[in-house]
């Protein structure tokens, strides 16, 4: 009986040092699109801020306009997006502090390797576009309002094709992340938009070959931004930005144009180009 006791007090007195230390444990919780997230950046990035200050990094990865709309509610310190139009009016209405450029990449458009719809030969990514919309051809969207899916609905407004009416027809919508969205257009066969990163890192392409690429329309740059304290004070200004200001240094930027996915750069560092 006096060992049951014993041991039970041990095991209490671990659990509230384990919760004590859980207590002071520096975090910030980070808040952004799955791109970055699925390129596996992240996992090269992190651990050396960590390392460096003691303060570890929650990830929450969803689509950019999922992510501006928990940012904006606080519940984020930090915010890494790639969709500039809402990263501005993000400061512009006061939920973030500043934004900073942080690295670029771009997208692509992927489809099936027998390319039905001919766009093989095309740089014009809008041309590209209006061609698989005359076609017919399957498209598949991601259709959750996330950073690529933005940049794709512009990019349909550009090729002149109002995609709404084709909804359910020959252009489908996932309501899924990136990886899931390339999934879905390897086993449809279909064409689709990807950013670079995450399809460098996609495995299973054995129905998709990369069709159209380098048109400047299809350019995408990532921001990090500052949940402002001044709308929510529980916000962890210092450490999130001590986390900014890391991942626009030289040394962080270093890492991010050194990550390569199958002998590919997935990223290029752009803070010191643009003065962040």
């Amino acid at each position: 009986m006096f060992i049951r006791h014993v041991a039970t007090a041990i095991v209490a007195l671990f659990l509230t040092v384990t919760a004590a230390q859980a207590g002071d444990e520096k975090y910030i919780t980070l808040v952004g699109t799955t791109s970055t997230d699925n390129s596996g950046l992240y996992d090269k990035l992190l651990p050396l801020f960590t390392a460096k200050t003691g303060i570890k990094v929650r990830v929450v990865s969803v689509g950019t306009g999922r992510a501006i709309r928990l940012a904006r509610n606080g519940d984020a310190d930090v915010l890494l997006v790639h969709h500039r139009p809402s990263e501005d009016k993000f400061v512009a209405d006061g939920h973030g502090v500043k934004r900073h450029d942080v690295m670029y990449n771009d997208f692509i458009i992927v489809g099936p390797k027998e390319d039905p719809a001919g766009i093989r030969v095309l740089k014009d990514v809008g041309a590209a576009l209006a061609q698989i919309a005359n076609a017919e051809s399957l498209f598949v969207s991601r259709g959750d309002d996330s950073g690529t899916h933005k940049k794709e609905l512009s990019l349909w407004q550009v090729a002149g094709v109002d995609v709404s009416k084709a909804s359910g027809t020959w252009y489908r919508e996932t309501g899924s992340g990136m990886g899931a969205t390339l999934n879905t257009a390897n086993a449809m066969p279909a064409y689709t938009m990807s950013d670079r990163g995450t399809w460098l890192k996609f495995q299973n392409k054995s129905a998709l070959t990369l069709l159209t690429e380098g048109d400047p329309h299809l350019f995408n740059p990532y921001g990090v931004i500052l949940v402002n304290p001044a709308r929510h004070p529980h916000v962890k200004a210092e450490m999130g930005q001590a986390f900014i200001e890391w991942i626009t240094s030289p040394e962080a930027q270093t890492v991010i144009n050194a990550y390569r996915i199958s002998g590919r750069q997935a990223f290029f560092a752009s803070a010191a180009k643009n003065g962040s």
